[in-house]
Formats: structure tokens, C-alpha cells, sequence
């Protein structure tokens, strides 16, 4: 039977949550940002919304970290979390403004596969942040989310290889590089988020 010393604030728990919940809503305004005459301008202003959300969120996290005397877990752990969240959606947000600004006409197909594992890792950090709490049955979490950004890195370099394929306009490989290693480095951001709660687990267990 594993005891907790520690008096339990569950507002840092409901907080990730929150930080979390704001990771699906970037995720699908990406996937949004993807479709065939897409309204970008107004999907990039949502996103500019969710980010503006997600940082108040990060700062209420910072907030409630220096009120508290004492809290659930290490105070450098939970710093490390709520940033490492953050990033996340500021990837994301750099990416579909980059979309809007560079004007492309068209991204490689396997752009909506990495897209498909941003969904899927923001689906998962979501309901592994609730968990926190117990520390349970979070080992899947970590374990889905390390094969996802694998997937993604394939992704990754199946894309740079069409864009150096020579078919392409030295401009547009440019614009796509960066909206796709925006991408690339979204899903790595998600991997630090878990790799971070996997020490806070071993760490709490």
C-alpha cells in the first residue's frame, strides 16, 4: 500500500487538466488549418485565443506554485510541467500561423499524418493529467506517446526527403521546412511532457 505525506491541493491536478484540454483544441484547429479552403485566417485567430487561453492557464499553475506552501509533488517537477505543456501549444500555434503567413498552396500528404499524431498525443496527455493525482496506470501513457513521436519522426523525414527531392522551388521547400519542423518539434514537445511525468511518477512512487 503506497502513503501520501503530502496533503493533496487538487487545483494542481484540475490546472493540468485545464493546460491539457487547451492541447486538443490546438491539435484540431491544426488539423482545421489542413483542409482544402480552410477559412486560415479565422482558424489562426482561434489559435491565437487557445494560446492567449493556454498561457493564463500556465500562469495560474506559476501562481498557485508560489502560494502554496506545500505541494503535491516536487515544485521544480511541476515548473518543468506546466512549461513543457506550454511549449507544446506554442508549437503548434507557430505552425498554423506560419501556414497563414507563408501562404503555401499545398503541403506534403504526410503532413496530415503528423497532424493525426499531434491529435493523438494531445488526446493522451489529456487523460493522463487526471491521473496525476493517483499516479496510476500512467507507464501506457509514456510508452503510447514514445511510439507516436517515433511515427512522427518518420513522418519527419519522409517529408524533408520529398522536399530535397528537387521538385520543389528552393522558396517553397523553405516555407514547408519550417511549418513541418514546427510540426516535428510539437510532437517532440509532447515527448518531453511525458518524459516529465514519468519522472514525477517515479519519483512520487
Amino acid at each position: 500500500m503506497r502513503f501520501r505525506f503530502r496533503p493533496v491541493d487538487s487545483s494542481f491536478y484540475d490546472l493540468f487538466s485545464e493546460a491539457a484540454a487547451h492541447l486538443v483544441v490546438g491539435a484540431q484547429l491544426l488539423s482545421e488549418m489542413l483542409a482544402d479552403g480552410a477559412p486560415r485566417a479565422d482558424i489562426a485567430q482561434r489559435m491565437r485565443e487557445a494560446e492567449h487561453a493556454a498561457d493564463e492557464t500556465t500562469h495560474s499553475i506559476i501562481r498557485r506554485v508560489n502560494s502554496t506552501f506545500v505541494t503535491p509533488f516536487d515544485r521544480e517537477d511541476i515548473y518543468s510541467l506546466a512549461s513543457a505543456l506550454d511549449d507544446v501549444m506554442d508549437m503548434m500555434d507557430e505552425a498554423v500561423d506560419m501556414i497563414l503567413l507563408y501562404e503555401v498552396t499545398w503541403l506534403p500528404s504526410e503532413t496530415t499524418e503528423q497532424v493525426e499524431v499531434l491529435q493523438r498525443c494531445a488526446e493522451l496527455t489529456a487523460a493522463a493529467m487526471p491521473k496525476l493525482e493517483s499516479m496510476g496506470a500512467l507507464d501506457e501513457y509514456w510508452i503510447e506517446i514514445n511510439r507516436l513521436e517515433n511515427t512522427g519522426d518518420k513522418s519527419y523525414r519522409r517529408i524533408l526527403a520529398n522536399l530535397f527531392s528537387g521538385d520543389h522551388k528552393a522558396l517553397e521547400v523553405m516555407k514547408l521546412k519550417d511549418i513541418v519542423e514546427s510540426l516535428e518539434g510539437a510532437i517532440d514537445a509532447f515527448e518531453k511532457v511525458a518524459n516529465i511525468v514519468e519522472q514525477i511518477a517515479v519519483k512520487e512512487s
